[in-house]
């Protein structure tokens, strides 16, 4: 399958942000309404934007239950002890500063100078905050070789956010410390982090909208080309709009329920094509959350044994969700721009904190250095503000200047605390690697809402250590086959579209899913998020879908009996 897509980089920030504000689609009859989910798509609306429009129509269901969202993936949990860390530091930042001057509200800068016995003074062992703080340093300095005075200097200047970040890309031992996190959690054993640049930004959704965008300034890629997507996937990389920016021709690189979710070598094939250009992939995948098998990554590595130009993007934000997850980063260092979020493992959807990850030997760089000289020379001109030596900067630190339009490279980066904020998070884990309670605790809450609502549908759960559980993918055609028999699915499939389903099930029943054809699933499809509700929720959506089934079979079995009397 072949789409013409247009990429600008306020295209595809509109659309990570999938931005509301579309008419509410009309529920009427069958004949109003079985071309709905066509003309919806057609009119630019996709699965976000149809269920922003049922979250209203649940608000004020017939039956007056109380609405049950599974189409948000946003979770309902967040970490603490990372929150509390964050405030103590805050405290502590807060006074430094007012050593140096105090007068009301107004306070100096930190000072070096005794900062670090000043801390050991303040931090309180019988206090649980403070001693994760006390072993959060212990763990830089004894385990990362940081030095002490160093490090709290960043983390409290860091902290007050008083000074731009220095460099803009990333602060120094941050970026140390992201890096271990990076390894620790997505890399299974591959040691990267001593030749892995990071650029934190604000969330997944800015790391997309800057890669896209700078992959097209520097011209790594041009209109025409071929870029592959590996489908079902996250909606907006389906959802770019027809803007007069530069095209690019999608290609789908399907995975499908019969493989488990995983990549077929025959679809994988594809990408041996010199004239795909990029691979764009979500791993674990949104919707269908499965991450890819052991056997796909090594075929991956034979697809760029024969296309050594390709580039590969992976948004692994679902990764610590399988246990000994593998990014294709760790696989294909080389050719892979990793892109992670922390917004949903530690509940931070709103602190908007992310990065984007790449190897200081990379493809793009490489390809950057083999433009024609014209280009090159355009490229060096405008780098040339903020670089003394432009045709040696690296694609990541292109990044960052692209972020603020080259001319404000000296103030970009993402802000300073939020920096510190994922500095804390990532050392709730590093501290305790082999053993996060956390994130062991986070596997078991999916995991248990997985087996209730699987359980309650009557399907059979998937127990391969690649499902993420965090959302799935259900047949809803494959329900009602068991349910009723394959005659009814083929009247339901005339008389009901997916589009009418779902809004049926909002308006009658109070539940909102996701369109799952709005991800490039197969049509009958829907996703349930199992991140924001809890176990109970989970069965009562089954229960509520069921009863909607039943509502439909009724129907039928009215029109079969009056057709068979007539």
């Amino acid at each position: 399958m072949r789409r013409r897509i247009y990429l600008t980089l306020t295209a595809v920030v509109s659309l990570a942000i999938v931005l509301g504000g579309c008419s509410a689609p009309q529920v009427g009859t069958a004949e109003q309404t079985s071309t709905s989910a066509h003309e919806q798509l057609e009119e630019e609306l996709g699965a976000f934007d149809i269920t922003a429009e049922q979250r209203e129509l649940a608000k004020s269901n017939e039956a007056g239950y109380e609405p049950l969202d599974a189409g948000r993936g946003n979770p309902n949990w967040i970490n603490t002890k990372a929150r509390y860390a964050f405030a103590r530091l805050m405290e502590f930042a807060v006074t430094e500063c007012q050593r140096d001057m105090s007068e009301g509200d107004m306070a100096g800068h930190g000072v070096a100078d005794g900062v670090v016995e000043r801390f050991d003074a303040a931090m309180d062992p019988a206090d649980e905050t403070d001693q994760f703080l006390i072993d959060a340093v212990d763990y830089c300095v004894g385990e990362l070789g940081m030095d002490k005075e160093a490090l709290l200097m960043e983390l409290t200047d860091g902290i007050i956010g008083d000074y731009y970040p220095s460099p803009s890309r990333c602060l120094p031992l941050t970026e140390t410390i992201l890096n271990e996190y990076l390894q620790s959690t997505l890399y299974n054993g591959v040691d990267l982090k001593g030749q892995t640049q990071v650029f934190p930004t604000e969330g997944g959704s800015a790391a997309m909208c800057y890669i896209f965008h700078s992959l097209s300034h520097n011209r790594v890629l041009n209109p025409g080309d071929q870029i592959a997507l590996a489908t079902p996937i996250f909606t907006p990389y389906l959802q770019i709009p027809d803007v007069n920016n530069y095209g690019l021709v999608s290609v789908d690189v399907s995975s499908t329920s019969e493989e488990d979710w995983d990549i077929a070598e025959e679809e994988l094939a594809k990408l041996e094509d010199p004239s795909i250009k990029a691979f764009f992939l979500v791993n674990p995948s949104n919707p269908a959350s499965h991450a890819l098998s052991d056997a796909t990554l090594e075929r991956l590595k034979r697809v760029v044994e024969k296309n050594p130009d390709l580039i590969i993007l992976t948004d692994d934000v679902y990764g610590t969700f399988v246990s000994d997850f593998q990014t294709v980063y760790s696989v294909l260092p080389h050719n892979t721009i990793l892109v992670y979020s922390y917004s949903k493992l530690y509940g931070a959807t709103g602190w908007r904190i992310g990065m984007i990850a790449m190897n200081e030997d990379n493809v793009v760089d490489r390809l950057i250095d083999g433009l024609p000289n014209e280009d090159k020379a355009e490229l060096a001109e405008e780098y040339d503000i903020v670089a003394s030596n432009p045709d040696e900067m690296p694609f990541i630190e292109r990044l960052c200047a692209d972020s603020r339009s080259i001319g404000l490279y000296h103030t970009s980066g993402l802000s300073t605390p939020s920096q510190v904020f994922m500095d804390l998070l990532s050392l709730t884990h590093l501290i305790n690697p082999d053993d996060d309670p956390y994130i062991e605790q986070s596997k078991a809450m999916v995991h248990e809402r997985y087996v209730a609502l699987m359980d309650a549908l009557g399907l059979e759960p998937y127990t391969g250590r690649e499902n993420a559980q965090y959302y799935v993918v259900v047949d809803v055609n494959e329900l009602l086959r068991q349910r009723y028999g394959d005659d009814f699915v083929a009247w339901r499939r005339e008389a009901v579209s997916d589009i009418d389903f779902l809004n049926d099930l909002a308006k009658k029943e109070g539940v909102v899913l996701m369109y799952g054809p709005g991800f490039d699933a197969p049509e009958g499809c829907v996703r349930i998020s199992l991140a924001n509700l809890n176990k109970d929720d989970y069965v009562e959506i089954a229960r509520r879908m069921g009863e909607l089934m039943d509502e439909y079979y009724a129907q039928y079995e009215e029109e079969t009996s009056l057709a068979a009397a007539a």
